[in-house]
């Protein structure tokens, strides 16, 4: 079960296509949880990204709608 906290990063992770400052507590136990994972952009630069698990999650809380999917790879 997800806490609060982590309910909350996994919709900043999908609203927004560069979130900043999130805890990284939350982003580690939603990526051990395979709702989330971190696309390398860098060598010390990452951003996570929201997974088909976590896409379904969001779906099912009706958080987001199909057209907003930013899911890897495709979702649809």
């Amino acid at each position: 079960m997800l806490s609060h906290h982590e309910f909350a990063t996994l919709v900043l992770v999908n609203d927004s296509p560069d979130p900043a400052e999130l805890d990284s507590a939350d982003v580690e136990a939603l990526c051990a949880r395979q709702l989330v994972t971190l696309e390398r952009l860098g060598p010390n630069r990452s951003r996570p990204q929201v997974t088909i698990q976590g896409y379904v999650v969001l779906k099912a809380l009706d958080r987001v709608r199909a057209k907003a999917c930013r899911a890897q790879p495709a979702c649809r």
